[in-house]
């Protein structure tokens, strides 16, 4: 099962103002969704549901929720933040079965970066895709996407299918679509640009 256990109660009723007074209450206010099933408006202890949140193992991952002595595995999909305190504010949980296939975006890094010879030389690593939505049983979701630039040079691209997957989990967006590219430094596109125009300089005078 999932390694983080959230407590839950179940709140009497809905809308900005239950959700205050649970807030004022040291609750965050949630809703549980999916399976066959109604919504319903849950709320965590706040100290409990931060703790969990500050773990990186609670948004886009399974785990546990617990109500009296039910469990039910689910999905965190979405934390909202306080824009001002940044104090979780709202949370949003799907009911899912532990082997069931979902979808879900997960994180894509990049390592060695003092290993591709592009970078090295100024080039810059433009990132198009910060995360890859995959297809994967709800217990089996990658902790990361780690792509390795070693020995990347300047024009290099990465697509889709260029990044290894966990056995179980697959790619949900095309294969072809950029991921990330090496990029030259402006320096070295504007010292082109000039060896260019001065050797059709050079040209003309000849002429």
């Amino acid at each position: 099962m999932a390694e983080i256990v959230l407590n839950v109660e179940v709140r009497e009723g809905t809308g900005s103002g239950n959700a205050r007074a649970t807030r004022r209450s040291g609750l965050v206010p949630g809703v549980l969704y999916g399976g066959d099933k109604a919504p319903v408006a849950i709320a965590v202890k706040s100290n409990e549901f931060r703790k969990a949140l500050y773990t990186g193992k609670l948004l886009g991952h399974l785990v546990t929720l617990k109500y009296g002595s039910e469990t039910q595995p689910v999905i965190a999909k979405a934390v909202d933040m306080h824009p001002v305190t940044d104090e979780p504010w709202h949370f949003d949980l799907y009911r899912v079965d532990e082997h069931q296939q979902i979808k879900i975006e997960v994180p894509v890094h990049f390592t060695n970066q003092e290993e591709a010879p592009g970078l090295k030389r100024g080039g810059t690593l433009n990132i198009a895709l910060h995360t890859l939505t995959v297809s994967c049983p709800a217990d089996s979701i990658p902790e990361e996407i780690v792509f390795d630039l070693t020995g990347l040079d300047i024009g290099a691209t990465i697509r889709v299918a260029d990044l290894k997957l966990p056995a179980k989990a697959e790619a949900a967006i095309d294969g072809e679509t950029v991921v990330a590219s090496v990029a030259g430094a402006m320096a070295e596109v504007t010292e082109e640009a000039a060896e260019g125009e001065g050797e059709a300089a050079a040209e003309g005078g000849e002429g």
